[in-house]
Protein backbone atom coordinates (compact mmCIF):
# COMPACT_ATOMS: atom_id res chain seq x y z
CA UNK A 1 0.00 0.00 0.00
CA UNK A 2 1.21 3.51 -0.57
CA UNK A 3 2.74 5.15 2.38
CA UNK A 4 3.92 8.83 3.49
CA UNK A 5 7.41 8.42 4.20
CA UNK A 6 6.21 9.54 7.71
CA UNK A 7 4.15 6.50 8.05
CA UNK A 8 6.30 4.16 7.41
CA UNK A 9 9.61 2.58 10.02
CA UNK A 10 11.28 1.48 6.93
CA UNK A 11 13.97 4.11 5.49
CA UNK A 12 12.89 4.45 1.48
CA UNK A 13 13.81 7.18 -1.41
CA UNK A 14 11.52 7.89 -4.00
CA UNK A 15 12.52 9.48 -7.85
CA UNK A 16 9.48 10.62 -9.85
CA UNK A 17 9.16 10.90 -13.33
CA UNK A 18 9.81 14.74 -13.22
CA UNK A 19 13.05 14.52 -11.00
CA UNK A 20 14.08 11.99 -13.55
CA UNK A 21 13.04 14.76 -16.22
CA UNK A 22 14.62 18.02 -14.55
CA UNK A 23 17.32 16.69 -13.87
CA UNK A 24 18.53 14.72 -17.49
CA UNK A 25 19.85 11.40 -16.07
CA UNK A 26 19.22 9.38 -18.93
CA UNK A 27 20.23 5.55 -17.58
CA UNK A 28 19.63 4.22 -14.21
CA UNK A 29 23.78 4.46 -13.27
CA UNK A 30 23.81 8.51 -13.71
CA UNK A 31 20.21 8.19 -11.78
CA UNK A 32 21.42 6.39 -8.65
CA UNK A 33 24.86 7.89 -8.09
CA UNK A 34 22.92 10.58 -6.17
CA UNK A 35 21.01 8.28 -4.06
CA UNK A 36 21.60 8.28 -0.57
CA UNK A 37 23.09 4.90 0.95
CA UNK A 38 24.63 3.60 -2.38
CA UNK A 39 27.49 3.88 -4.29
CA UNK A 40 27.60 3.83 -8.10
CA UNK A 41 30.15 1.89 -9.63
CA UNK A 42 30.67 2.24 -13.17
CA UNK A 43 33.35 0.81 -15.61
CA UNK A 44 33.87 3.44 -17.88
CA UNK A 45 31.09 5.78 -19.46
CA UNK A 46 27.90 4.53 -20.84
CA UNK A 47 27.77 1.16 -21.49
CA UNK A 48 30.18 -0.04 -18.81
CA UNK A 49 29.26 -2.77 -16.30
CA UNK A 50 27.19 -1.06 -13.23
CA UNK A 51 27.67 -2.13 -9.83
CA UNK A 52 24.75 -1.18 -6.74
CA UNK A 53 26.02 -1.65 -3.46
CA UNK A 54 23.75 -0.39 -0.89
CA UNK A 55 24.52 -0.12 2.78
CA UNK A 56 27.91 -1.65 2.49
CA UNK A 57 26.73 -4.58 1.08
CA UNK A 58 27.38 -6.68 -2.21
CA UNK A 59 25.90 -5.63 -5.79
CA UNK A 60 24.18 -9.19 -5.79
CA UNK A 61 22.40 -8.55 -2.50
CA UNK A 62 20.18 -5.84 -3.95
CA UNK A 63 17.17 -7.15 -5.73
CA UNK A 64 15.84 -4.80 -8.41
CA UNK A 65 12.26 -5.18 -9.75
CA UNK A 66 9.87 -3.85 -12.52
CA UNK A 67 6.51 -3.43 -12.94
CA UNK A 68 6.55 -6.29 -9.83
CA UNK A 69 9.02 -8.53 -11.49
CA UNK A 70 12.31 -9.41 -10.39
CA UNK A 71 15.16 -8.41 -13.01
CA UNK A 72 18.36 -9.48 -11.75
CA UNK A 73 20.29 -11.87 -14.10
CA UNK A 74 19.97 -15.54 -13.71
CA UNK A 75 22.45 -15.83 -16.34
CA UNK A 76 25.21 -13.75 -14.67
CA UNK A 77 28.31 -15.13 -12.98
CA UNK A 78 26.88 -13.71 -9.24
CA UNK A 79 23.27 -13.29 -10.20
CA UNK A 80 23.58 -9.42 -9.56
CA UNK A 81 21.80 -6.80 -12.35
CA UNK A 82 23.60 -4.66 -14.36
CA UNK A 83 22.54 -1.33 -14.67
CA UNK A 84 24.75 -0.36 -17.90
CA UNK A 85 22.18 -0.79 -20.25
CA UNK A 86 18.74 0.00 -18.38
CA UNK A 87 17.15 3.98 -19.29
CA UNK A 88 15.27 5.86 -17.14
CA UNK A 89 12.88 6.79 -20.17
CA UNK A 90 9.50 5.81 -19.36
CA UNK A 91 10.33 5.48 -15.81
CA UNK A 92 7.25 7.02 -13.42
CA UNK A 93 9.00 6.00 -10.59
CA UNK A 94 11.77 4.49 -8.71
CA UNK A 95 11.45 3.96 -4.56
CA UNK A 96 14.98 2.88 -3.15
CA UNK A 97 14.02 0.27 0.15
CA UNK A 98 16.78 0.17 2.02
CA UNK A 99 17.72 -2.39 4.37
CA UNK A 100 17.05 -6.30 4.42
CA UNK A 101 13.61 -6.77 2.83
CA UNK A 102 13.53 -10.60 2.35
CA UNK A 103 10.65 -10.83 4.64
CA UNK A 104 7.98 -9.45 1.60
CA UNK A 105 10.35 -9.97 -1.31
CA UNK A 106 12.33 -13.26 -0.95
CA UNK A 107 15.91 -14.20 -2.04
CA UNK A 108 18.70 -11.65 -3.33
CA UNK A 109 17.01 -8.22 -1.04
CA UNK A 110 19.23 -8.48 1.64
CA UNK A 111 20.12 -5.42 1.08
CA UNK A 112 17.40 -4.00 0.05
CA UNK A 113 14.78 -3.06 -3.20
CA UNK A 114 15.11 -1.23 -5.59
CA UNK A 115 11.06 -1.29 -7.18
CA UNK A 116 10.23 0.67 -10.53
CA UNK A 117 7.47 1.72 -12.24
CA UNK A 118 6.84 2.61 -16.16
CA UNK A 119 4.37 5.13 -17.01
CA UNK A 120 0.81 4.63 -17.37
CA UNK A 121 -1.32 6.43 -20.23
CA UNK A 122 -3.97 8.19 -19.16
CA UNK A 123 -6.22 11.19 -20.72
CA UNK A 124 -6.05 12.43 -24.38
CA UNK A 125 -3.78 11.28 -27.35
CA UNK A 126 0.00 12.72 -26.00
CA UNK A 127 2.80 12.27 -29.09
CA UNK A 128 6.14 13.95 -28.45
CA UNK A 129 9.91 13.77 -29.86
CA UNK A 130 13.28 14.39 -27.81
CA UNK A 131 16.85 15.04 -30.07
CA UNK A 132 19.70 15.20 -28.13
CA UNK A 133 23.41 15.64 -28.86
CA UNK A 134 26.86 16.44 -27.05
CA UNK A 135 30.57 15.20 -25.79
CA UNK A 136 31.69 11.75 -26.93
CA UNK A 137 29.83 11.86 -30.28
CA UNK A 138 26.65 11.51 -28.10
CA UNK A 139 23.47 11.07 -30.06
CA UNK A 140 20.14 10.49 -28.38
CA UNK A 141 16.13 10.43 -29.60
CA UNK A 142 13.28 9.40 -27.83
CA UNK A 143 9.78 9.26 -28.62
CA UNK A 144 6.57 8.24 -26.90
CA UNK A 145 2.85 7.81 -27.90
CA UNK A 146 0.64 7.73 -24.89
CA UNK A 147 -2.92 8.19 -23.85
CA UNK A 148 -6.72 6.82 -23.25
CA UNK A 149 -9.00 5.48 -25.21
CA UNK A 150 -12.08 4.91 -23.08
CA UNK A 151 -11.46 1.82 -21.33
CA UNK A 152 -8.01 0.94 -22.98
CA UNK A 153 -4.97 3.36 -21.76
CA UNK A 154 -1.60 2.83 -23.70
CA UNK A 155 1.99 4.32 -23.24
CA UNK A 156 4.74 3.07 -26.10
CA UNK A 157 8.25 5.28 -25.44
CA UNK A 158 11.03 4.23 -27.67
CA UNK A 159 15.08 5.46 -26.92
CA UNK A 160 18.05 5.09 -28.95
CA UNK A 161 21.26 6.01 -26.88
CA UNK A 162 24.42 6.17 -29.06
CA UNK A 163 27.93 7.50 -27.46
CA UNK A 164 30.83 7.24 -30.50
CA UNK A 165 34.27 8.15 -28.50
CA UNK A 166 34.89 7.53 -24.98
CA UNK A 167 38.28 6.63 -23.74
CA UNK A 168 38.32 4.97 -20.12
CA UNK A 169 41.71 4.31 -19.70
CA UNK A 170 42.79 6.65 -17.09
CA UNK A 171 45.62 9.61 -18.64
CA UNK A 172 48.79 8.68 -16.85
CA UNK A 173 48.36 5.24 -17.48
CA UNK A 174 47.88 6.30 -21.42
CA UNK A 175 51.15 8.53 -20.80
CA UNK A 176 52.91 5.36 -20.17
CA UNK A 177 51.67 3.86 -23.66
CA UNK A 178 53.13 4.33 -26.72
CA UNK A 179 50.88 2.55 -29.52
CA UNK A 180 47.16 3.74 -29.77
CA UNK A 181 44.69 3.05 -27.35
CA UNK A 182 40.94 1.94 -28.22
CA UNK A 183 38.17 4.64 -27.19
CA UNK A 184 34.56 2.42 -26.34
CA UNK A 185 31.09 3.24 -27.98
CA UNK A 186 27.85 1.92 -26.98
CA UNK A 187 24.51 1.99 -28.95
CA UNK A 188 21.64 1.07 -26.78
CA UNK A 189 17.71 1.05 -28.25
CA UNK A 190 14.99 0.35 -25.76
CA UNK A 191 11.29 0.26 -26.02
CA UNK A 192 8.85 0.54 -23.31
CA UNK A 193 5.39 -0.78 -23.03
CA UNK A 194 2.37 -0.38 -21.00
CA UNK A 195 -1.42 -1.31 -22.20
CA UNK A 196 -3.89 -1.05 -19.73
CA UNK A 197 -7.59 -2.26 -19.96
CA UNK A 198 -10.66 -1.75 -17.63
CA UNK A 199 -12.59 -4.58 -18.40
CA UNK A 200 -14.56 -3.87 -15.78
CA UNK A 201 -15.48 -1.68 -12.78
CA UNK A 202 -13.87 -3.46 -10.45
CA UNK A 203 -11.70 -5.57 -12.84
CA UNK A 204 -8.30 -4.61 -14.83
CA UNK A 205 -5.73 -6.18 -16.40
CA UNK A 206 -2.14 -4.25 -17.06
CA UNK A 207 0.52 -5.63 -19.52
CA UNK A 208 3.81 -4.24 -19.24
CA UNK A 209 7.15 -4.93 -21.44
CA UNK A 210 10.65 -3.58 -21.24
CA UNK A 211 13.19 -4.57 -24.74
CA UNK A 212 16.72 -4.00 -24.94
CA UNK A 213 18.90 -4.54 -27.44
CA UNK A 214 22.70 -2.96 -27.08
CA UNK A 215 25.99 -3.44 -28.50
CA UNK A 216 29.17 -2.26 -26.44
CA UNK A 217 32.08 -2.09 -27.80
CA UNK A 218 35.45 -1.49 -25.25
CA UNK A 219 39.22 -1.51 -24.95
CA UNK A 220 40.51 -4.77 -24.82
CA UNK A 221 43.43 -5.30 -22.09
CA UNK A 222 45.87 -7.95 -23.02
CA UNK A 223 48.39 -10.01 -20.32
CA UNK A 224 52.16 -9.68 -21.23
CA UNK A 225 54.66 -12.30 -20.07
CA UNK A 226 56.86 -12.36 -18.14
CA UNK A 227 54.74 -10.69 -14.76
CA UNK A 228 51.19 -10.73 -16.98
CA UNK A 229 50.59 -7.46 -15.95
CA UNK A 230 47.61 -6.20 -17.76
CA UNK A 231 48.08 -3.54 -20.99
CA UNK A 232 45.67 -1.63 -22.47
CA UNK A 233 45.26 -1.81 -26.49
CA UNK A 234 44.31 -0.55 -29.56
CA UNK A 235 42.03 -3.25 -29.67
CA UNK A 236 38.35 -3.57 -28.57
CA UNK A 237 36.25 -6.33 -26.84
CA UNK A 238 32.26 -6.29 -28.12
CA UNK A 239 29.51 -6.60 -26.02
CA UNK A 240 26.05 -7.88 -27.74
CA UNK A 241 22.97 -8.03 -25.38
CA UNK A 242 19.27 -8.80 -25.83
CA UNK A 243 17.26 -8.40 -22.80
CA UNK A 244 13.61 -8.91 -22.57
CA UNK A 245 10.92 -7.89 -19.59
CA UNK A 246 7.61 -8.76 -19.93
CA UNK A 247 4.39 -8.68 -17.04
CA UNK A 248 0.80 -8.77 -16.99
CA UNK A 249 -1.31 -8.56 -14.08
CA UNK A 250 -4.89 -8.81 -13.25
CA UNK A 251 -6.45 -6.82 -10.57
CA UNK A 252 -10.02 -7.94 -9.36
CA UNK A 253 -11.75 -5.46 -6.29
CA UNK A 254 -14.21 -7.39 -4.41
CA UNK A 255 -16.64 -6.48 -1.58
CA UNK A 256 -17.09 -2.73 -2.08
CA UNK A 257 -12.99 -2.42 -2.05
CA UNK A 258 -12.41 -4.25 0.96
CA UNK A 259 -10.92 -7.25 -0.87
CA UNK A 260 -7.98 -6.60 -3.75
CA UNK A 261 -6.55 -9.39 -5.42
CA UNK A 262 -3.39 -9.44 -7.84
CA UNK A 263 -2.95 -12.47 -10.15
CA UNK A 264 0.95 -11.82 -12.43
CA UNK A 265 2.09 -13.69 -15.06
CA UNK A 266 6.20 -12.75 -15.75
CA UNK A 267 9.16 -13.23 -17.69
CA UNK A 268 12.82 -12.10 -18.01
CA UNK A 269 15.05 -13.33 -20.42
CA UNK A 270 19.06 -12.23 -20.86
CA UNK A 271 21.31 -13.37 -24.02
CA UNK A 272 24.80 -11.85 -23.81
CA UNK A 273 27.49 -12.31 -26.54
CA UNK A 274 30.96 -11.44 -25.97
CA UNK A 275 33.93 -11.75 -28.45
CA UNK A 276 37.08 -10.91 -27.34
CA UNK A 277 39.78 -9.02 -29.23
CA UNK A 278 41.85 -11.07 -31.15
CA UNK A 279 39.75 -14.63 -30.74
CA UNK A 280 37.95 -16.19 -33.12
CA UNK A 281 35.51 -17.66 -30.73
CA UNK A 282 32.45 -16.25 -29.28
CA UNK A 283 31.40 -16.47 -25.59
CA UNK A 284 27.39 -17.19 -25.01
CA UNK A 285 25.36 -16.39 -22.07
CA UNK A 286 21.27 -16.82 -21.61
CA UNK A 287 19.41 -17.19 -18.99
CA UNK A 288 15.82 -16.93 -17.94
CA UNK A 289 12.91 -16.40 -15.39
CA UNK A 290 9.46 -17.36 -15.01
CA UNK A 291 7.68 -16.49 -12.50
CA UNK A 292 3.80 -16.77 -11.54
CA UNK A 293 2.68 -15.02 -8.52
CA UNK A 294 -0.82 -14.22 -6.58
CA UNK A 295 -1.69 -12.05 -3.29
CA UNK A 296 -4.57 -10.46 -1.74
CA UNK A 297 -5.03 -7.82 0.47
CA UNK A 298 -7.54 -7.14 2.51
CA UNK A 299 -8.71 -3.98 4.50
CA UNK A 300 -9.71 -4.00 8.14
CA UNK A 301 -11.53 -1.35 8.43
CA UNK A 302 -9.78 1.85 7.57
CA UNK A 303 -6.38 1.77 9.65
CA UNK A 304 -5.02 -1.62 8.83
CA UNK A 305 -4.70 -4.46 6.29
CA UNK A 306 -3.41 -7.74 5.77
CA UNK A 307 -1.42 -8.80 2.80
CA UNK A 308 -1.30 -12.81 1.81
CA UNK A 309 0.59 -13.90 -1.18
CA UNK A 310 2.15 -16.49 -3.50
CA UNK A 311 5.13 -16.57 -5.65
CA UNK A 312 6.06 -19.57 -8.12
CA UNK A 313 9.80 -18.68 -9.56
CA UNK A 314 11.74 -20.93 -12.10
CA UNK A 315 14.85 -19.70 -13.12
CA UNK A 316 17.40 -21.71 -15.98
CA UNK A 317 20.81 -20.80 -16.54
CA UNK A 318 20.57 -22.06 -20.31
CA UNK A 319 24.12 -21.23 -22.01
CA UNK A 320 26.99 -21.95 -21.24
CA UNK A 321 25.29 -25.22 -19.64
CA UNK A 322 21.65 -25.73 -18.88
CA UNK A 323 20.56 -26.34 -14.87
CA UNK A 324 17.35 -24.55 -13.07
CA UNK A 325 16.43 -24.08 -9.97
CA UNK A 326 12.67 -23.76 -8.96
CA UNK A 327 11.62 -21.65 -5.61
CA UNK A 328 7.92 -21.92 -4.30
CA UNK A 329 7.18 -19.27 -1.62
CA UNK A 330 4.18 -18.25 0.50
CA UNK A 331 4.57 -14.86 2.59
CA UNK A 332 2.50 -12.64 4.81
CA UNK A 333 2.17 -8.78 6.25
CA UNK A 334 -0.06 -7.01 8.80
CA UNK A 335 0.28 -3.08 8.25
CA UNK A 336 -1.74 -0.93 10.42
CA UNK A 337 -1.76 2.59 12.52
CA UNK A 338 -3.38 3.50 15.56
CA UNK A 339 -5.11 6.41 15.93
CA UNK A 340 -2.37 7.76 13.28
CA UNK A 341 0.43 7.78 15.90
CA UNK A 342 1.43 4.27 15.86
CA UNK A 343 2.10 3.08 12.28
CA UNK A 344 3.87 -0.67 12.42
CA UNK A 345 4.19 -3.21 9.37
CA UNK A 346 5.11 -6.79 10.39
CA UNK A 347 6.19 -9.55 7.51
CA UNK A 348 7.72 -13.21 7.06
CA UNK A 349 8.14 -15.13 4.45
CA UNK A 350 8.98 -19.26 4.02
CA UNK A 351 11.12 -20.16 0.82
CA UNK A 352 11.56 -23.29 -0.73
CA UNK A 353 14.48 -23.34 -3.44
CA UNK A 354 15.59 -26.97 -5.04
CA UNK A 355 18.97 -26.72 -5.13
CA UNK A 356 19.77 -24.76 -1.92
CA UNK A 357 16.88 -25.64 0.80
CA UNK A 358 14.93 -23.66 2.45
CA UNK A 359 14.55 -20.26 4.59
CA UNK A 360 12.45 -17.96 6.38
CA UNK A 361 13.10 -14.92 6.76
CA UNK A 362 10.80 -11.72 8.86
CA UNK A 363 10.91 -7.90 9.13
CA UNK A 364 9.07 -5.85 10.75
CA UNK A 365 8.88 -1.86 11.05
CA UNK A 366 7.42 0.19 13.82
CA UNK A 367 6.66 4.16 13.09
CA UNK A 368 5.83 6.39 15.93
CA UNK A 369 4.60 10.25 15.00
CA UNK A 370 4.60 12.54 17.83
CA UNK A 371 1.12 14.54 18.02
CA UNK A 372 1.58 18.30 17.13
CA UNK A 373 5.31 18.29 16.80
CA UNK A 374 5.78 17.17 12.96
CA UNK A 375 7.98 14.35 14.48
CA UNK A 376 8.22 10.49 13.18
CA UNK A 377 10.64 7.90 15.14
CA UNK A 378 11.32 5.44 13.14
CA UNK A 379 12.59 1.81 13.29
CA UNK A 380 12.99 -1.27 11.31
CA UNK A 381 14.59 -4.92 11.97
CA UNK A 382 14.75 -8.14 10.15
CA UNK A 383 16.53 -10.86 7.54
CA UNK A 384 17.67 -11.22 4.56
CA UNK A 385 18.98 -13.98 2.28
CA UNK A 386 20.70 -14.68 -0.72
CA UNK A 387 21.41 -17.54 -3.15
CA UNK A 388 24.21 -18.76 -4.70
CA UNK A 389 23.72 -18.14 -8.34
CA UNK A 390 22.92 -21.50 -11.00
CA UNK A 391 27.10 -20.27 -12.32
CA UNK A 392 28.36 -20.38 -8.93
CA UNK A 393 26.68 -23.87 -8.64
CA UNK A 394 27.63 -25.68 -11.81
CA UNK A 395 29.31 -23.90 -13.76
CA UNK A 396 33.31 -24.81 -14.12
CA UNK A 397 35.98 -23.99 -15.91
CA UNK A 398 39.22 -26.76 -16.05
CA UNK A 399 40.76 -25.25 -18.34
CA UNK A 400 41.36 -22.64 -15.64
CA UNK A 401 41.77 -24.69 -12.88
CA UNK A 402 38.20 -23.13 -11.30
CA UNK A 403 35.22 -25.26 -10.38
CA UNK A 404 31.91 -24.82 -8.93
CA UNK A 405 30.40 -25.98 -5.69
CA UNK A 406 26.80 -27.82 -6.18
CA UNK A 407 26.77 -27.67 -2.25
CA UNK A 408 26.73 -24.29 -1.69
CA UNK A 409 24.60 -22.44 0.96
CA UNK A 410 22.85 -19.36 0.37
CA UNK A 411 23.88 -16.17 2.02
CA UNK A 412 22.31 -14.76 5.27
CA UNK A 413 22.02 -11.55 7.03
CA UNK A 414 20.39 -9.56 9.96
CA UNK A 415 20.07 -6.20 10.27
CA UNK A 416 18.32 -3.03 11.75
CA UNK A 417 18.12 0.65 11.62
CA UNK A 418 16.95 3.45 13.62
CA UNK A 419 16.41 7.13 13.38
CA UNK A 420 13.67 10.44 12.78
CA UNK A 421 12.14 12.03 10.11
CA UNK A 422 11.03 15.90 11.01
CA UNK A 423 8.31 18.13 9.18
CA UNK A 424 8.38 21.96 9.88
CA UNK A 425 6.28 24.57 8.38
CA UNK A 426 3.70 22.53 6.82
CA UNK A 427 6.19 20.28 4.88
CA UNK A 428 8.61 23.34 3.78
CA UNK A 429 11.13 21.81 5.89
CA UNK A 430 12.07 18.16 5.99
CA UNK A 431 15.22 16.50 7.67
CA UNK A 432 15.74 13.03 9.41
CA UNK A 433 18.90 10.14 9.96
CA UNK A 434 18.91 6.82 10.50
CA UNK A 435 21.71 4.47 11.76
CA UNK A 436 21.84 1.27 10.52
CA UNK A 437 23.82 -2.35 11.17
CA UNK A 438 23.66 -5.62 9.36
CA UNK A 439 25.60 -8.58 10.12
CA UNK A 440 26.18 -11.25 6.94
CA UNK A 441 27.61 -14.99 7.42
CA UNK A 442 27.94 -17.59 5.02
CA UNK A 443 29.28 -15.15 2.37
CA UNK A 444 30.32 -16.68 -0.90
CA UNK A 445 34.01 -16.02 -1.86
CA UNK A 446 36.22 -17.46 -4.77
CA UNK A 447 39.49 -18.29 -3.83
CA UNK A 448 42.23 -21.04 -3.83
CA UNK A 449 41.36 -24.27 -2.42
CA UNK A 450 44.06 -26.19 -1.06
CA UNK A 451 42.44 -29.69 -1.32
CA UNK A 452 41.20 -29.54 -4.17
CA UNK A 453 44.40 -27.56 -5.64
CA UNK A 454 41.92 -25.45 -7.42
CA UNK A 455 39.79 -22.29 -7.46
CA UNK A 456 36.24 -22.83 -6.11
CA UNK A 457 33.64 -21.08 -4.15
CA UNK A 458 32.90 -21.33 -0.55
CA UNK A 459 30.39 -20.33 2.21
CA UNK A 460 33.78 -18.94 4.78
CA UNK A 461 33.57 -15.38 5.11
CA UNK A 462 31.65 -13.27 7.70
CA UNK A 463 31.14 -8.88 7.14
CA UNK A 464 29.49 -6.53 9.00
CA UNK A 465 28.50 -2.79 7.80
CA UNK A 466 26.78 0.06 9.74
CA UNK A 467 26.90 3.33 8.89
CA UNK A 468 24.49 6.55 9.36
CA UNK A 469 22.48 8.36 6.29
CA UNK A 470 21.23 11.81 6.86
CA UNK A 471 18.49 14.13 4.64
CA UNK A 472 17.51 17.59 4.16
CA UNK A 473 14.64 19.48 1.81
CA UNK A 474 14.01 22.79 1.97
CA UNK A 475 11.34 24.71 -0.11
CA UNK A 476 12.61 28.33 0.43
CA UNK A 477 10.15 29.66 -2.03
CA UNK A 478 7.47 28.02 -4.34
CA UNK A 479 10.41 28.30 -7.08
CA UNK A 480 13.22 27.42 -4.86
CA UNK A 481 13.86 24.12 -2.91
CA UNK A 482 16.94 22.47 -2.13
CA UNK A 483 18.16 18.81 -1.28
CA UNK A 484 20.73 17.05 0.47
CA UNK A 485 21.99 14.13 1.85
CA UNK A 486 24.70 12.55 3.94
CA UNK A 487 26.01 8.54 3.97
CA UNK A 488 28.05 7.33 5.93
CA UNK A 489 29.13 3.41 5.93
CA UNK A 490 31.65 1.31 7.02
CA UNK A 491 32.25 -2.20 5.68
CA UNK A 492 34.39 -5.00 6.91
CA UNK A 493 35.33 -8.16 6.10
CA UNK A 494 35.42 -10.03 9.24
CA UNK A 495 37.37 -13.04 8.15
CA UNK A 496 40.49 -10.99 6.66
CA UNK A 497 39.94 -8.34 9.00
CA UNK A 498 40.06 -5.89 6.27
CA UNK A 499 37.94 -3.23 4.79
CA UNK A 500 35.45 -4.02 2.17
CA UNK A 501 36.41 -2.95 -1.58
CA UNK A 502 34.68 -0.33 -3.19
CA UNK A 503 32.68 1.38 -0.07
CA UNK A 504 33.32 4.98 0.18
CA UNK A 505 33.20 5.68 3.69
CA UNK A 506 31.47 9.17 3.13
CA UNK A 507 29.40 10.65 0.66
CA UNK A 508 27.76 13.92 0.33
CA UNK A 509 24.74 14.87 -2.21
CA UNK A 510 23.23 18.52 -3.06
CA UNK A 511 21.04 20.12 -5.49
CA UNK A 512 18.91 23.43 -6.06
CA UNK A 513 15.66 23.16 -8.29
CA UNK A 514 15.25 26.81 -8.97
CA UNK A 515 12.35 28.03 -10.95
CA UNK A 516 13.69 31.76 -11.84
CA UNK A 517 10.66 32.51 -14.44
CA UNK A 518 7.94 30.86 -15.10
CA UNK A 519 8.76 28.06 -18.17
CA UNK A 520 12.48 28.16 -17.05
CA UNK A 521 14.22 25.37 -14.27
CA UNK A 522 17.88 25.10 -13.37
CA UNK A 523 19.28 22.07 -11.46
CA UNK A 524 22.73 22.58 -10.35
CA UNK A 525 24.15 19.42 -8.30
CA UNK A 526 27.00 18.29 -6.47
CA UNK A 527 28.65 14.94 -5.25
CA UNK A 528 31.10 14.26 -3.03
CA UNK A 529 32.14 10.70 -2.75
CA UNK A 530 35.72 10.17 0.07
CA UNK A 531 37.95 7.69 -0.36
CA UNK A 532 38.42 4.06 -0.68
CA UNK A 533 39.36 0.59 -0.74
CA UNK A 534 40.17 -0.81 -4.65
CA UNK A 535 42.06 -3.55 -6.71
CA UNK A 536 44.27 -1.94 -9.23
CA UNK A 537 42.60 -2.85 -12.78
CA UNK A 538 46.15 -3.40 -14.35
CA UNK A 539 48.32 -4.84 -11.68
CA UNK A 540 45.48 -6.19 -9.24
CA UNK A 541 47.60 -4.74 -6.34
CA UNK A 542 45.23 -3.84 -3.29
CA UNK A 543 45.03 0.37 -3.49
CA UNK A 544 43.35 2.69 -2.04
CA UNK A 545 41.33 5.23 -5.04
CA UNK A 546 40.96 9.27 -4.40
CA UNK A 547 37.98 10.36 -3.60
CA UNK A 548 36.21 12.95 -5.69
CA UNK A 549 33.63 16.24 -6.12
CA UNK A 550 31.57 16.19 -9.48
CA UNK A 551 29.39 19.49 -10.24
CA UNK A 552 26.70 19.27 -12.75
CA UNK A 553 23.91 21.57 -14.05
CA UNK A 554 20.71 20.83 -16.08
CA UNK A 555 18.47 23.47 -17.31
CA UNK A 556 15.60 23.32 -19.54
CA UNK A 557 13.09 26.26 -20.89
CA UNK A 558 9.90 25.70 -22.35
CA UNK A 559 9.11 27.46 -26.01
CA UNK A 560 5.80 26.97 -26.27
CA UNK A 561 3.58 24.62 -24.66
CA UNK A 562 4.94 22.21 -27.22
CA UNK A 563 8.51 22.87 -27.58
CA UNK A 564 11.25 22.80 -25.03
CA UNK A 565 14.87 23.77 -24.71
CA UNK A 566 17.12 21.52 -22.53
CA UNK A 567 20.90 22.08 -22.18
CA UNK A 568 23.11 19.89 -19.60
CA UNK A 569 26.60 20.25 -18.04
CA UNK A 570 28.30 17.24 -16.42
CA UNK A 571 31.40 17.64 -14.31
CA UNK A 572 31.98 21.25 -14.97
CA UNK A 573 34.94 21.69 -12.48
CA UNK A 574 36.45 18.70 -14.61
CA UNK A 575 36.96 16.14 -12.12
CA UNK A 576 39.47 13.51 -13.01
CA UNK A 577 38.78 10.74 -11.25
CA UNK A 578 37.86 6.86 -11.00
CA UNK A 579 35.45 4.17 -9.80
CA UNK A 580 36.26 1.62 -9.83
CA UNK A 581 39.61 1.88 -9.79
CA UNK A 582 41.39 2.03 -13.24
CA UNK A 583 38.18 3.31 -15.20
CA UNK A 584 38.11 7.14 -15.93
CA UNK A 585 34.56 8.56 -15.57
CA UNK A 586 33.25 11.17 -17.61
CA UNK A 587 35.26 14.54 -17.75
CA UNK A 588 33.83 17.78 -18.41
CA UNK A 589 31.10 16.98 -21.16
CA UNK A 590 27.99 19.59 -22.35
CA UNK A 591 24.68 18.26 -23.69
CA UNK A 592 21.90 20.00 -25.15
CA UNK A 593 18.65 19.15 -27.49
CA UNK A 594 14.76 19.69 -27.97
CA UNK A 595 11.68 18.08 -26.82
CA UNK A 596 8.71 18.35 -29.26
CA UNK A 597 5.05 17.39 -28.26
CA UNK A 598 3.30 16.66 -31.77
Amino acid sequence: MPRLTQETGTQVTVITAHDIEITQRRDLSTLLAHTPGLNMVRTGGPGGTGSIFMRGLNANEVKLRLDGMDINDPSGPAGAFDTAQFLTDGLARVEILRGPQSGLYGADAMGGVIDMKTQKGRGSLKTGLRIEGGTYSTANQMAYLSGQLEKFHYFIELSHNHVGRYQAVPRYYRQKIESKIATNRNDNRTANLRFDYDMLENLTFTLTSHLTQADYDFEADQSLPPDYVSVPTSLRNENNLNQAIIRGETKLVLFHGAFEQYAGLGYVTYRRRDRTAGQADIAFNRGDRLKADWRGLTHLGQNASFLVGYDHIKERLIRPARYQTVTDAGYGQLEGNWRDIFYGAANIRFDQNSRYGHYVTWRVAPAIKVPHTGLTLKASGGTGFHGPSLNQLFVSYPDFNSFANPNLKAEKLIGFDAGFEEHLLKDRFVFGADYYENHVHNLINYAYVPSMKAYSYLNVARAKTHGMEAYFTAKFLSSLQWQSSYSYVIARDLEEHAMLARRPKHKITSSLIWTPIKDLTIVPSVLYVSSWHDIDRYNFKKIRSEGYVTLDLSAQYNLTKQAQLFIRADNMANERYENPAGYSQPSRSFYGGVTIGL
